[in-house]
């Protein structure tokens, strides 16, 4: 994949990720749950592997902060998901495995991860009361429904040879 195709791929999924946040967003306890940019982490994470999917979450995470359709909390929310499920796809060429990475990434990681930023950062005396686990279930929810939409996005692209199937995107660069 050409350095032009590559960036071009990344503004198209930050894109689709800025603009979907206005109308699939879900708030709850002070976070704002966000199934399309789970979708978009399992498909940029497959696409472009982990470095370049993590930058295009982190993108979509910080414009939606600056925007104010996002909370602090995208960010811990999303870099951890899609860097599983680009090292995971990159490892195995498995939807799955890159389905997974964004689930565990998201649902656990991040969401322990957002803890401290929640408590320390928002001041969400929510999360304080709930404990190290308060976001677990509802970023475990969020990630399952977008990995399972992304899943399917990546059927789709495979079919239409807009993205390598499986290990084989790895090993001929596209």
């Amino acid at each position: 994949m050409s350095r032009v195709e590559r960036l071009t791929r990344m503004a198209i999924l930050v894109a689709l990720g800025v603009v979907s946040s206005y109308f699939s967003a879900i708030p709850l306890f002070g976070a704002k749950l966000f199934p399309a940019q789970h979708a978009i982490n399992v498909v940029a994470g497959a696409m472009l592997g982990p470095v370049y999917g993590g930058v295009v979450g982190l993108g979509i995470a910080v414009i939606r902060i600056l925007l104010g359709s996002g909370t602090p909390l995208a960010v811990p929310g999303t870099i951890f998901g899609v860097v599983l499920a680009g090292l995971l796809y990159q490892r195995t060429g498995s939807r799955l495995a890159a389905m997974a990475g964004e689930v565990i990434g998201t649902g656990l990681v991040g969401a322990v991860a957002a803890y401290p930023v929640a408590v320390l950062l928002l001041d969400n005396a929510k999360a304080a009361a709930g404990g190290i686990g308060f976001f677990i279930p509802s970023f475990a929810a969020s990630s399952a429904a977008g990995a399972l939409i992304g899943g399917q996005a990546l059927v789709v692209l495979q079919r239409f040879r807009l993205m390598a199937a499986g290990r084989a995107a790895y090993r001929s660069g596209t």
